[in-house]
Parts: C-alpha cells; structure tokens; sequence
C-alpha cells in the first residue's frame, strides 16, 4: 500500500471497500459512473463493480434521495451522492421529513439504512450557490447521523461506520480536503461514528474543529505555540452523534474553549457545543468560551472577500491571544 492517500481516493477506497464487503451497498448519483464523479471522488467503481451497483442519474437531486429510500427501504444500503451541500435544499422533503421519521413512525419495525454523501464547504471560490457549509441545515432534523471528517484515513474509517449505520447518515466531505494526503487506512479500518479525537495535546486551550477547520485548527495551535501557548485540538468528526465527553475531558486540562467552525455564527454547531459546556462544564471555564466561525452572509466569489468571511488562522491565533490575556 502507497505511504499516503489522498482524501478524493480514500472516498473511492471507502466506498469500494464496502460495497466488496457487502453485496447491498450501492452507489447513486449524477456523474458517479463513467465520469468518475465530477470531484473524481468514484473513480475506478464503475469499473468493478457495474452499472448494477453504480447508479448514473438525471439531475435531480430529489429522484437521487427518494430512489435512496426506497432502495434502503427494500433492503439495500445505497449511498447516494448529491454534488454539492448546497443542493440539499433541492431534495429537503426527503432528507428532513421522510427518511428520517420512518424507523420512529414505524415503532421500530422499518429502518432505512442510506448514506447521503456529499461536497460542503468554501475556500475555493465557487461563490454563494456553491460554497456553503450546511452541516447545521442537518443538525436541526432528529434522525439524522452527521458525519464530517477531516483525514483521509477517517473518511474510509467513518465511510465503513455510515454505509453499516442502520440510521441515515449525511456525510460531508470537504472540498478544500479533496487534494491533501494523510496515512493510508489499514485493512477492515473502521472509526465508529461519535467518537472525537483529540488530535493535538496542549494545557493553555481547547480548539475543537470540525472537517477544514481540523487542519486550520493544527496550523493555528504551531503559530500559537511559538508564543508560549498550547492548544489541544479536538477534531469532533461527527456532529451527531455528539461527542462532547471528549470536549470535556479537553476542557478539564485547558480550563479555556474556542470552537472553530465554517458554518455560520448564526445556528452554527459552536452554539451547540457551547451551551453544552455551559451547562455540564461551566466550573471547568477559567475565561469566557469563545466562537470563531463563518460570518452571516452569502459567500462572495471573490478569494480576497471569501477569505474575510470564512475562518482563519490569523482569527483563530487572535481569539486565543485574547482568552490567554483574560
């Protein structure tokens, strides 16, 4: 095996590996097939297992998602690709009121066990139709899993969990990650959804990231710690389940929290975490909990405006700078 895998090839291997493990994983979506998908993120699937397991679809992000149902309905695991967040929108009515209230409606005796995966996130200048991070679109609907990991290890790791998930899972997959390399996973890896990981140790501060902010999260803690200060960095991996044992545990040795999130301020998942910590970790707080996070407007296209609107280093070093002062 190769010493690294890009995050687009462990999306491939993530999927590959599933679907030869089980015959009832298949994959739907626009462009998946010969084209390889349009981030080159199903390369090789068309290729080995056919157009019986890998679906080519109209451009309709609402057939894509209710033909997931159905087919997970019947006792396949479909993983259906919508090609950008952003496009959830389109297919709403399924993601949010009808996948995932079947297995409760049903008192248990239906399940519907699909993976919605998908490319989220800025950084590139695909503008405002195109950019968005919707993490927290999903973490307002009850019975949906929400996976989003940061490593190309974890994508086939928490791939492996979400395909097996007996529950609808969204899966994000950054495309601001798709290029970076990481370690290869080792064979029948699996990385169970809802377990955190701290992925850098410090004593001064808790980061907790999510996806792009993970390796954004990493740079600001080296920059920190030229100046005395060490992060610990928390990437959560999963919005739901939530892992907020392992936040705590952070917050116990740090006694200071900022998260660092792409979604916006507005109803990010920061908010989430924070009240959390303020009502199961307010005695661990040395100084005030505070927010990076996306800005409350539509993305701009231009990289010099996107960049003023999304996360940074320089906004992340500042707001530790300023709970280390307190």
């Amino acid at each position: 095996m190769a010493d690294v895998i890009t995050y687009r090839d462990a999306v491939a291997e993530g999927l590959a590996r599933e679907m030869r493990r089980d015959a009832s994983v298949v994959c739907l979506g626009e462009d998946i097939g010969a084209a390889g998908g349009v981030f080159k993120t199903t390369v090789g699937l068309l290729t080995e297992f056919g157009p019986e397991r890998v679906w080519d679809t109209p451009i309709s992000e609402q057939a894509i998602v209710g033909a997931a149902m159905g087919a997970a309905l019947t006792g396949m695991r479909p993983v259906a690709e919508i090609m950008f967040s952003d496009f959830l929108a389109c297919c709403w009515d399924c993601l949010a009121n009808e996948i995932p209230k079947v297995r409760y409606m049903t008192g248990g005796q239906v399940t519907v066990p699909l993976v919605v995966r998908t490319a989220n996130g800025g950084g590139l200048g695909f503008g405002a139709q195109h950019s968005q991070a919707t993490e927290n679109w999903a973490l307002t609907v009850p019975g949906l899993k929400i996976a989003a990991p940061a490593t190309p290890a974890d994508v086939v790791g928490m791939m492996a969990a979400a395909i097996r998930s007996d529950d609808p899972v969204v899966f994000f997959e950054h495309k601001a990650l798709f290029a970076t390399k990481g370690a290869p996973p080792p064979p029948g890896h699996v990385v169970g959804l809802g377990r955190a990981a701290v992925v850098r140790e410090g004593a001064d501060v808790t980061l907790v990231a999510l996806a792009s902010t993970v390796p954004l999260a990493l740079r600001a803690a080296d920059a920190l710690s030229g100046e005395g200060i060490e992060a610990e960095v928390v990437d959560l991996r999963c919005l739901v389940p939530l892992d907020m044992a392992t936040v705590l545990a952070s917050l116990a040795r740090t006694s200071r929290l900022v998260t660092v999130e792409e979604n916006p301020y507005q109803g990010g998942w920061g908010g989430t975490v924070v009240s959390v910590v303020a009502d199961e970790g307010f005695d661990l707080l040395d100084a005030p909990v505070r927010r990076v996070a996306g800005e409350c407007v539509p993305l701009p296209f231009a990289d010099a405006l996107e960049e003023q609107v999304v996360p940074t280093v320089g906004k992340v070093v500042a707001e530790v700078r300023r709970l280390a002062a307190y």
